[in-house]
């Protein structure tokens, strides 16, 4: 274990501020893994496949709208100890429109009681612009085209991204870190450039079986910063019988979330999150909800590994 504390430390150092500019929220952060570390690819030894959709600050105009599809599975290559992911994700936040593209690898290494994957994920980030402006009659306001820095037009720019992680997990526990925006995009439009700053996260979470065998306790944190500003969240959920669970997440100075979701009995996970507003954003907003289906299926499809002859063909 202390190599993996080793790990980590240097995984935190070597990858100190950059520039500003935050990724979307997620308030299933637990079941969103692979959006923001690759190392997670394929460690389940499972093909699983989350979608989450998210409206945040439900009543202003323009407010973020985040969409999100990821999917990873275990590679028969290397023994079987390495994974492969791919995440599709659509951020929206008034005049700018995101779209990620990328495909992540994770190679996995026996550590300890557990398994470590680290990753890499490579692909491709579309940043557009689609202003609208209403200027005002008058002398005393000037229209965007006498501004040198506010864009007037249309604009789309596609720009190379990378990240970098590790997942650790054990039958317990699971601990992670990861950095976003690895090379720091360069945006170039028509009347600027602007970079896209790194993130850097750490998430760790706990299995607590209590005194009822049907009851599990799952406290978890996670934190992200791009340089500057660092975000904190804390989580615990109450599971029970392993299908159906509910809690209460409390993102520091922003939100305090409640949590409920079920498993029905084809593995198929729901989930939903409500953010109740702490900050003065509450006056003139009801909050934010977000949606989440994951689904986990091994890799033989149900059919038994085990395989037999007759001897009638021997």
């Amino acid at each position: 274990m202390k190599k993996l504390y080793s790990i980590f430390l240097f995984f935190i150092i070597a990858f100190m501020p950059g520039l500003s500019q935050q990724d979307p929220l997620s308030s299933h952060y637990m079941f969103n893994t692979l959006t923001y570390n690759p190392g997670y690819s394929g460690i389940s030894g499972m093909i699983c496949a989350t979608a989450l959709n998210r409206q945040q600050w439900v009543g202003f105009e323009g407010a973020p709208t985040t969409t999100v599809f990821n999917i990873s599975a275990p590679l028969p290559i290397f023994k079987g100890n390495s994974g492969a992911g791919l995440l599709i994700e659509s951020d929206n936040i008034g005049f700018d429109n995101d779209i990620n593209l990328s495909g992540a690898y994770s190679h996995h290494f026996d550590v300890g009681q557990g398994k470590l994957g680290i990753g890499l994920s490579l692909g491709m980030l579309n940043k557009k612009l689609e202003p609208s402006w209403e200027i005002p009659s008058g002398d005393i306001h000037t229209p965007a085209s006498g501004d040198p820095l506010i864009p007037e037009n249309k604009e789309s720019y596609v720009a190379f991204d990378a990240g970098l992680g590790m997942y650790y997990k054990t039958e317990k526990y699971y601990a992670a870190a990861s950095v976003t925006h690895l090379n720091q995009p360069e945006i170039k439009y028509t009347k600027g450039i602007t970079y896209v700053s790194r993130h850097y996260y750490l998430t760790a979470g706990y299995n607590l079986q209590l005194r009822n065998p049907s009851l599990e306790l799952i406290p978890s944190v996670f934190a992200f910063s791009d340089g500057k500003v660092m975000q904190f969240t804390v989580t615990s959920l109450l599971r029970y019988n392993k299908k159906l669970w509910g809690g209460v997440s409390y993102r520091a100075g922003d939100a305090l979330i409640g949590m409920i979701g079920l498993e029905l009995y084809n593995g198929l996970k729901l989930g939903y999150a409500y953010d109740f507003t702490l900050s003065d954003m509450s006056k003139s907003s009801s909050g934010s909800h977000e949606f989440m289906v994951n689904y986990c299926f091994d890799l033989n499809l149900g059919k038994s590994p085990m395989k037999y002859k007759s001897i009638r063909f021997l």
